[in-house]
């Protein structure tokens, strides 16, 4: 017997500013901002959007090729990453969908391969290391030390949570 290969994407969806120019740089947060940016988005939302992406792209033929083994299994509005798996046959085509996709529902952001695996292990542990890393990002824009644990109870709790959610997920 032969089993079902696949590769998981661990993909972060970086915000556009409205008001940001295309060949500009984004403008840096002020300091006192320790709220991140979401983009109020689900995982339905992300798929359809890949799909249309793929057909628009790559035809019927790519989409044909792609949509048995196309998947949204995780995403998190607070820090904008999503694990995505498809057939290991098939991953270039997604990989180039997602790299043409640039908005969903008025909202414009660059998409992020962030990580690339063959196991879900993999990408679990490549997302619980870049939420922590998004979330010392958000503290450090706060200004405020890491031991400081009165505000910041919440990203604690987002923490563990997010940790829980992305540990229990199942190829």
């Amino acid at each position: 017997m032969v089993r079902f290969k696949n590769r998981w994407f661990l993909v972060e969806f970086i915000p556009i500013p409205s008001d940001a120019k295309i060949l500009s740089i984004p403008p840096i947060p002020h300091s006192g901002s320790s709220t991140p940016t979401r983009l109020n988005l689900d995982s339905k939302q992300i798929y359809s959007a890949l799909k249309q992406s793929v057909i628009s792209n790559y035809g019927d033929v790519g989409w044909g090729a792609v949509g048995l083994s196309l998947s949204v299994k995780y995403f998190s509005p607070t820090t904008n990453i999503c694990i995505i798996r498809v057939g290991r046959d098939q991953h270039n085509i997604v990989w180039g969908a997602l790299t043409l996709l640039n908005g969903l529902e008025g909202i414009k952001f660059i998409p992020n391969v962030v990580h690339v695996s063959g196991t879900i292990k993999h990408a679990q542990l490549a997302a619980i290391a870049h939420n922590r890393t998004v979330i010392a990002k958000y503290r450090a824009m706060a200004g405020a030390p890491v031991a400081y644990q009165d505000s910041y109870d919440s990203y604690d709790t987002y923490l563990e949570s997010s940790n829980r959610d992305i540990q229990a997920l199942q190829d």
